[in-house]
């Protein structure tokens, strides 16, 4: 297979938009120093620049209680504090999701998750808007206008799935409504947004209900998995899996865009299924789907593609204490990077001016993108394809157009074989309780496999040969020109 990059043309810049934001647990988790610890990595490393998490309302935090000698409500934001005093002391900002419903203020006992949010609409929307209009003015009187209003405030998340939101559309709206009203009370130039929604849903409907009521909205807010073709109802089979194999994350982002125009669209949550506990969120399979999601949709003009989590110090399901057990994140609960990490470690090297890429063959499971940044090119390839579908080793053959003068070249992989630390936990005999020797091994099996690319110099610039691309694998080429 051939595939030819032309440098010194620019197909568009490289916007990092799968870095602005990124997924987590419930906020009480953002009180364990291990999270912390592993966020600043990932800040560090990969570059996040804000946190969304749900939950900043619920018991477990603190934030809303009834007085049981004078029978009011009283507020305690010391831990929303804690959490976000942290969050700008890496350098990072939060994107704050406005959930679940304080017990004191619900209609009804309906909870979600091992941590027990509550999902019911507010018994008085009158106090759910008190409670909304003092945490805003407690963090614009902490933090000063100028930082807040460079955050964001998503209503609520995912009311249209039952599990999430007890109350009807029309609820969810007026929840919204009361809301943003009460936020842009104290400052109007605070973002708020929504429907946050599961599938895509509710778009056309949320900026309808929005404009016929005058209720402003910033930005759209949304969420997808490839598992959602199962809720695509009215679309046959076979039109699904041929979507699915050109890009079904690309062909419905693009969808949701022109819904939500001109509104930007902020993607709050993506992996390749929304389970804590799929083990393909562990393997190399994953770390293709995540390169050739984003090569897919490189030219669109997203405000955000959050993806769900940085680590898997996560607790919807209870938390597991099994090092490797399908968890969204990134990161182990011990801090080893998957290959989801490390795909995102090669998605931090494209930068500058997106380069033109052309590949022979329509229906290949080859996706590639390449960028020049000054004397830096970098060429990113995957093989990915959809579970149980054909995929197989690729022998391919890189063309540098216009590149006379590379000073050096080297090649780093994603495989079954390199930055699996899974596989090298399964051979250990898969221990639950790890030692120190057992983390410095997963750690080291962690990382790519690195080494020189052998350039062959033509008229027309250079070649670069890579005969063993194999499922679901990855290679970051990394050139400096001379």
């Amino acid at each position: 297979m051939n595939i030819t990059v032309t440098a010194n043309k620019s197909a568009g810049p490289i916007k990092h938009f799968w870095t602005n934001c990124v997924g987590s647990c419930h906020a009480a988790t953002a009180l364990r120093e291990d999270w912390r610890r592993q966020l600043a990595q990932c800040k560090k490393e990969l570059d996040f620049q804000y946190v969304r998490f749900h939950g900043l309302l619920n018991d477990d935090m603190s934030v809303c209680l009834r007085n049981n000698e004078t029978g009011k409500i009283e507020y305690s934001f010391f831990n929303i504090d804690s959490i976000f005093d942290f969050l700008l002391s890496i350098g990072m900002k939060p994107f704050i999701e406005l959930s679940f419903m304080p017990t004191v203020l619900a209609s009804g006992p309906n909870t979600v998750f091992h941590y027990k949010g509550n999902i019911t609409p507010p018994a008085s929307y009158d106090e759910w808007a008190h409670l909304i209009e003092a945490l805003a003015r407690h963090l614009l009187e902490r933090y000063g206008a100028e930082e807040v209003r460079t955050w964001f405030f998503e209503v609520w998340n995912e009311p249209n799935l039952d599990m999430f939101w007890t109350g009807t559309m029309e609820e969810y709206f007026k929840l919204y409504q009361v809301t943003v009203l009460a936020i842009k009370k104290v400052d109007q130039f605070l973002r708020v947004g929504g429907p946050s929604t599961a599938i895509d849903a509710w778009i056309p409907e949320f900026k309808s209900f929005c404009t016929q009521n005058r209720v402003p909205v910033d930005f759209i807010t949304t969420h997808h998995y490839p598992t959602d073709l199962a809720f695509s109802l009215g679309t046959n089979m076979e039109e699904r899996m041929a979507r699915a194999q050109r890009g079904e994350l690309a062909w419905r982002t693009r969808k949701v865009l022109q819904e939500a125009s001109p509104l930007t669209v902020y993607y709050t949550e993506w992996n390749n299924s929304p389970s804590p506990r799929d083990l393909y969120h562990d393997l190399p399979y994953n770390g293709a789907f995540i390169v050739k999601t984003i090569i897919d949709i490189l030219d669109q003009p997203l405000g955000c593609y959050s993806f769900w989590t940085f680590s898997d110090i996560f607790e919807e399901c209870g938390f597991s204490s099994m090092p490797f057990h399908g968890g969204f994140g990134l990161l182990t609960i011990h801090g080893i990077p998957k290959p989801s990490y490390r795909a995102f470690q090669f998605l931090s090297r494209l930068s500058g001016n997106r380069l033109p890429v052309q590949i022979e063959g329509e229906q290949s499971t080859i996706d590639c993108a390449a960028s020049q940044d000054g004397d830096r090119i970098t060429i990113l390839i995957s093989n990915h394809q959809i579970p149980l579908s054909p995929i197989k080793t690729e022998k391919l053959t890189l063309h540098l157009r216009g590149i006379t003068n590379i000073a050096h070249a080297e090649l780093e992989r994603i495989g079954e074989e390199y930055a699996n630390p899974r596989k090298a936990w399964e051979t250990m005999g898969m221990p639950v309780n790890l030692t120190e020797g057992h983390i410095a091994r997963l750690l080291k099996a962690s990382e790519p496999l690195q080494t020189a690319a052998s350039v062959l110099h033509t008229e027309a610039g250079a070649e670069i040969r890579i005969d063993d691309l194999e499922p679901h694998g990855v290679v970051c080429i990394n050139l400096r020109l001379s």
